[in-house]
């Protein structure tokens, strides 16, 4: 007789449960990397643009064009400033995820725990229902010799 467990379909459940929120966590941060590295390329534009403004205002460049790299500059710091905002959000869903996610495997845990107990006991009254066909085997074959 082999071991049938009652609720396995919820221990499949809570199992697909947490693999859906593995995978929420992966996109969470995959989200926030995507959005450091946005943050890195402004930050390098702006260093790159920082550089050339230098470099136009050492060569006496027309004034209308470093008028323009320092509006291009504080354009790049406000799209910066959002980046870090942007960043923030998505740290904080990451932390949101990665909760939801230490909750599923508990939950799972759980129902796997009580599955091997029952599982135990399954085994444990199999092992003692055949000890008992055993000693009424032994009985009887003593009986049989008695008379």
């Amino acid at each position: 007789m082999r071991f049938h467990y009652t609720f396995q379909k919820v221990v499949d459940l809570k199992g697909n449960e947490k693999t859906q929120a593995e995978w929420m966590l992966s996109s969470a941060l995959g989200e926030l990397q995507a959005q450091e590295r946005s943050l890195d390329e402004l930050t390098f534009q702006r260093s790159a643009i920082m550089l050339s403004l230098q470099n136009a205002a050492e060569q006496k460049a027309p004034m209308a064009k470093i008028r323009e790299m320092q509006e291009y500059v504080e354009y790049l710091d406000i799209c910066i400033a959002r980046k870090h905002k942007d960043i923030r959000s998505a740290h904080q869903e990451v932390l949101k995820k990665q909760d939801q996610l230490s909750t599923k495997v508990l939950d799972e845990k759980v129902w796997l725990k009580a599955k091997d107990k029952a599982e135990t006991q399954f085994q444990q009254s199999m092992i003692l229902r055949e000890q008992n066909e055993l000693d009424e085997m032994a009985t009887v074959r003593f009986a049989m010799k008695s008379l």
